[in-house]
Formats: C-alpha cells, sequence, structure tokens
C-alpha cells in the first residue's frame, strides 16, 4: 500500500513540474513573439485596461514604428496646381503694385535698373533667358541677393506654341538649371515669351514647381516709345494689383532705365507699395 501511495505521490510531482514548465516556455514565447503557443483556454483574463497597460506591443510593432515615436504618418503630397491661365494681376494689402523685367540679363542695362531699386530700396522681378544668364551669373546673383525674384523666361525666347512638349520642357528646364547655378534656387516663377501661352507650357511649368504670371501693365518699352511715353503709361495704368511689363535686355533699353528713374520715385510718392509677389498657398 504504500509502495502504491509513493508511485502515485512521484506522479504528481513529474505532472506537476511539467506544467510548471510549460507555462514558463509560454512566457518566454509571448514576451519574444507577442503570441502565445496553442493550448488549453487560459483562465478568465483581467480587465481589458489594465491588461494593455501591462502588455507591450508585439515586436513586429516595434518594427514599423518610426523612430522617432508613434506619430501620425505625414500627408501625401498635394498635387500640382495646373492653372488655366497666367495670373495677370498680384493681391495684396493696400496699394501694391509689382514691377517685372524680362529678357536678361544684359550687362548694359541690367545693372543699372539694379541701382535703381537698390536706390530706392525696391524689389522686383526679373524673368530672365537661360543663354542670357549663362554670360551674365553674377548679375542674377545679385537680383537674388538684393531681394529680386529670378523667373524663368526660357532658354532662347521661342514661341512655345510651335514647341513640342519636349522641346518646352528642355527651355525651361534648362533655363532653370542655369539660374539655380547661378544663385543657388530654382526659379518659383516663369512667364511665356510673347505672352504666348498654351496647356502645355502650364503643364509643364507646373511640373518643374513653378507659378505662371503675365501681366497687367505693358510699357512698350520694346518699341523704344520715348522716355515720357513709357512714364505715362506706367503712371495711367497704376492701381492696386497691377504688374507692370518692362525689359532690360533685347535691344537698346536706355529708355527703360532712364523711365524708371522718374516713375518709380513718383509711384512711392502716390502711396504705392513696390513689391514682389507671395506665391500662391505659401
Amino acid at each position: 500500500m504504500k509502495k502504491d501511495q509513493l508511485l502515485t505521490r512521484r506522479a504528481a510531482l513529474i505532472a506537476g513540474a511539467g506544467a510548471v514548465g510549460a507555462a514558463a516556455t509560454a512566457g518566454v514565447l509571448t514576451a519574444v513573439t507577442g503570441e502565445a503557443p496553442a493550448g488549453p483556454a487560459a483562465p478568465a483574463a483581467p480587465a481589458a485596461g489594465a491588461e494593455a497597460a501591462r502588455r507591450p506591443p508585439r515586436a513586429s510593432a516595434y518594427r514599423l514604428q518610426p523612430l522617432t515615436g508613434y506619430a501620425p504618418p505625414r500627408a501625401a503630397p498635394r498635387r500640382t496646381l495646373v492653372r488655366r491661365e497666367p495670373l495677370l494681376r498680384v493681391s495684396g494689402r493696400g496699394r501694391t503694385m509689382v514691377l517685372t523685367f524680362d529678357d536678361g540679363p544684359d550687362p548694359r542695362y541690367t545693372p543699372a535698373i539694379l541701382d535703381v531699386l537698390a536706390e530706392y530700396e525696391v524689389r522686383a522681378m526679373f524673368f530672365v533667358c537661360g543663354e542670357m544668364v549663362a554670360g551674365g551669373r553674377q548679375t542674377v546673383a545679385r537680383m537674388a541677393e538684393e531681394g529680386h525674384v529670378v523667373g524663368n523666361h526660357t532658354w532662347s525666347h521661342p514661341l512655345l506654341t510651335r514647341l513640342t512638349r519636349r522641346q518646352i520642357r528642355s527651355q525651361m528646364e534648362r533655363t532653370s538649371d542655369a539660374v539655380e547655378e547661378a544663385c543657388g534656387e530654382r526659379p518659383a516663377w516663369f512667364r511665356a515669351p510673347y505672352g504666348a501661352w498654351n496647356r502645355a507650357a502650364l503643364r509643364i511649368g507646373a511640373d518643374l514647381g513653378m507659378e505662371p504670371l503675365g501681366w497687367t501693365l505693358d510699357t512698350l518699352d520694346w518699341t523704344t516709345p520715348g522716355v515720357r511715353s513709357i512714364v505715362r503709361r506706367v503712371e495711367n495704368g497704376a492701381a492696386p494689383g497691377v504688374v507692370v511689363l518692362s525689359h532690360d535686355a533685347g535691344g537698346d533699353r536706355s529708355q527703360s532705365v532712364r523711365a524708371l528713374r522718374r516713375y518709380l520715385p513718383e509711384l512711392l510718392d502716390s502711396g504705392y507699395h513696390v513689391t514682389v509677389p507671395v506665391r500662391p498657398g505659401t
């Protein structure tokens, strides 16, 4: 009888030890993989809040989280806005106007225009041609250093409506590259030569990260009409939001320089705030 009791007791001890070992093994697997091995149903778990507070996330969850913490994912990038037509005016508080100069830089006239703008502490926009930038990098660098906006006016000033999409992209992309090499920043604005826009130009400009800007007031300085005529056009057309088109290259622009010296102080004395635009959405 004693022998039977001894055997029964030994079997109970072995079974208890096996249960303890299985429980320990299950605990190790849960800590490493986050999953308990299959087996009989466990006793009722404590309250969900208490269990969640004690139980760490699964190992796979740690691997998927960014190193900066459990931040929500960043929003998807915005789709490129492609305008149907260029901007012709600018918005701004009060009597705001924008002066723009096309086709440069020209070593004969652009520095003189920059000097006048610096004298009156006014910023402007320069829509440059890539082939002109190649020989005037220092002037483009000066534009950027003095707070002016350097825009893209294509490489060789072609009529974009007669080019293929590949040719339009080449004209714009090469110019943006040249501007970046000269002043360290790619253009955020572009203007089609002759104001000849089409859907391809607007699409490609947007793909390259640029907004299209036209003009409200053409000084017609490219016809060399005389200083008085240029000044009169600016004075008669001045109004809030107006974008003025002038030229600093492409021919004899001495009239443009002399006219700027006359109408700029008059605009300022009349209460106009001459500045550069802010890109929509920024």
